[in-house]
């Protein structure tokens, strides 16, 4: 037996075995897994899912999406730095109806305008972020400006405090979701940002979801050591829309589990400029990501990322230009982090947020939740991660 195939009747296995869930037996698993081994062997590539190659036992089989091509136009893709729709790879998986996935359609340099934007516009006042907990908004207020020296002139010889940057794990947009009480209002609301609005919305359309509205988002910042709990993204009051899912920057281990976590998960990339849709039966399943993988060549950035943006952008174009400086710091931070964008509506057509009793106590809006990223060196957070819902 090959080692692949031995390491997926293992991964087998493992969740089947008694007195844990098996989404966290295979979360664990992964969370110490490396990179370059056959621990990897039952996950799925879909960068690869084009090249005819034999079913993996236990895994679920790829299967190809059919797009909605003529729902979006080439210059709206490209306005949004896409390539046309016709060129988009889009795979669902058996047993996973309303999950889609589309390795990166981005036109080449496009993802540096998105990076930029996570890093330096988005982590911004006044969206709110992990930091506010510790902080006062005058001293995250120039969260760029006081990292991006650090960043530049990095010195991998000399121990230094991190930078803002590196500390800041999530920002919200939209409507605020609050970490405690697991709900979103429109109080701390936040204008959200017309060009990732656009982005969404050609993405939901291209997977047929016309009229979806981009009304909140959550961005997550990873290290090389974070992880992302086990979780279901319940909270948004119109199931019916999808959860769209962007990300930059290092690989990382995303597990779809199913509606109970006695389901094993399935394991499979993301890479940079990879893009998911979660809708339909698949919209409130488990999920999480136990890894992200450090590049194998050491601090470098994903292959994708060394082509710079074009000098000249398309007519209406809603990318900006990326200078050599604020790039600098991008790349710097990427050689070792993950971002994430994923974006939701929240709310039906003609709906408005329930009433909340008068008497009810006011939650800190900036507090731990078990769907925060958990960093591998705080005790305190490894702890959090076992506990349940």
């Amino acid at each position: 037996m090959g080692k692949m195939a031995a390491a997926v009747v293992s991964l087998t296995s493992l969740a089947t075995e008694p007195k844990e869930d098996a989404f966290r037996k295979l979360f664990r698993f992964y969370r110490q897994s490396r990179r370059s081994t056959a621990d990897l062997g039952a996950v799925i590539d879909f960068s690869e899912a084009h090249v005819a190659q034999s079913p993996k036992p236990g895994v679920p089989k790829v299967v190809r999406f059919p797009l909605n091509v003529s729902s979006v136009t080439e210059h709206d893709t490209s306005r949004a730095g896409l390539q046309p729709v016709s060129k988009w790879q889009a795979y669902g998986l058996e047993g996973y109806p309303g999950f889609i996935f589309i390795p990166n359609p981005f036109l080449p340099g496009c993802q540096w305008h998105w990076i930029k934007q996570c890093l330096k516009l988005y982590s911004q006042k006044p969206n709110v972020c992990n930091l506010d907990k510790h902080m006062t908004k005058e001293e995250t207020q120039g969260l760029w400006e006081q990292s991006k020296e650090f960043l530049r002139s990095k010195d991998k010889t000399k121990r230094r405090p991190r930078s803002l940057l590196e500390r800041l794990r999530w920002v919200t947009l939209g409507y605020h979701y609050n970490w405690d009480s697991k709900k979103y209002s429109a109080d701390h609301y936040t204008p959200f940002p017309s060009d990732l609005a656009f982005l969404s919305e050609q993405v939901a359309t291209a997977c047929g979801f016309q009229g979806f509205r981009a009304e909140a988002g959550i961005l997550n910042y990873y290290r090389l050591d974070s992880t992302l709990g086990i979780h279901v993204d319940r909270s948004e009051l119109d199931h019916s829309k999808p959860l769209l899912s962007f990300s930059f920057g290092q690989s990382a281990i995303f597990l779809l589990g199913g509606l109970k976590r006695d389901e094993a998960p399935t394991a499979m990339f993301m890479h940079s400029g990879d893009i998911m849709v979660m809708s339909g039966f698949s919209r409130l399943l488990n999920h999480a990501v136990p890894r992200v993988l450090p590049h194998p060549d050491g601090e470098c950035l994903p292959h994708c990322l060394e082509t710079p943006l074009p000098a000249v952008l398309p007519s209406g174009s809603l990318l900006e230009p990326c200078s050599v400086e604020d790039w600098q710091v991008c790349a710097t931070y990427l050689k070792t982090a993950r971002v994430n964008m994923t974006v939701r509506q929240v709310l039906a057509t003609g709906q408005d947020f329930p009433l909340e009793p008068m008497e009810e106590p006011k939650r800190d809006i900036t507090a731990d939740g078990l769907c925060h990223l958990h960093d591998q060196k705080s005790p305190v957070k490894r702890k959090r991660l076992n506990t349940n819902d």
